[in-house]
């Protein structure tokens, strides 16, 4: 019996040790941390460092209509959608219309530039053409005095494509 004993307590050492299994919890929920790519911030920790913001400069050269894909712009815009947004990387940024509408754009491994236009794509995927004022993205504005953790979406009338299609259509109304 005294062999019987013996395994009896280490069975009741392993039950013993259970109590050290909630810190294994705890580190599953530190696992979704770590998920996000290293040197990824997020945005008010660079508020509260002061840390100035750069906006890729390849978002003001797309040409892109805010009801249609992303994924229908054509190269060499198609392969900025890569790059991130931001420098330094953001893990999430409001983006803000002058009219009051506000959408974020979410990427734990850093917000891209697709993912921006995804989420601005997302409000106005079922707005036909004539019933968006402005359909062409013109850039975004990031104005830290009024507000630092969000951008301003700036929005035009015409691309720089689309001026020379509505200039052939306009010959062919003057031939008929």
């Amino acid at each position: 019996m005294s062999a019987d004993t013996a395994p009896l307590t280490k069975v009741d050492s392993a039950i013993q040790g259970l109590s050290s299994s909630p810190p294994k919890e705890a580190v599953k929920g530190h696992r979704r941390a770590s998920s996000s790519a290293a040197g990824v911030y997020n945005i008010n920790d660079l508020e509260k460092e002061g840390t100035e913001i750069q906006i890729a400069k390849e978002t003001q050269k797309l040409n892109w209509r805010i009801n249609k894909s992303p994924n229908t712009l054509d190269e060499p815009e198609k392969s900025a959608l890569k790059k991130m947004l931001t420098t330094p990387p953001v893990k999430k940024i409001d983006l803000h219309f002058p009219l009051g509408l506000e959408v974020t754009a979410r990427n734990l491994k850093g917000v891209t530039i697709k993912d921006a236009l995804d989420a601005i794509y997302k409000q106005f995927r079922k707005k036909a053409d004539d019933e968006l004022e402005t359909p062409i993205l013109a850039g975004f504005e990031w104005d830290k005095e009024e507000c630092w953790t969000r951008f301003i979406v700036h929005c035009k009338k015409e691309g720089a494509p689309q001026p020379k299609k509505k200039g052939k259509k306009g010959q062919e109304g003057d031939e008929l």
